[in-house]
């Protein structure tokens, strides 16, 4: 059982990420392992990260560039 709860672990989770503001093609860039759509203003971020650090590696990235990130959500795959 301990084996399957790490398998689980280590799959790669989706996620959705809104930031305000659309962003250009250089910003998007800084993203490439994310689909970008745009909606109203916002853009939004999706696709696959492989763990946690990854997700706080994109967050940090958000912040560094001085984006304003609006929602983060774990989505199904």
């Amino acid at each position: 059982m301990e084996n399957n709860a790490k398998a689980e672990n280590t799959k790669a989770v989706r996620y959705k990420i809104r930031i305000r503001g659309t962003l250009g093609g250089t910003l998007v860039e800084a993203f490439p392992d994310l689909e970008r759509q745009v909606k109203a203003g916002e853009t939004v971020l999706i696709g696959a990260l492989p763990d946690q650090a990854a997700l706080f590696g994109v967050l940090a990235q958000i912040e560094a560039l001085g984006l304003e990130l609006l929602d983060v959500r774990r989505i199904a795959s």
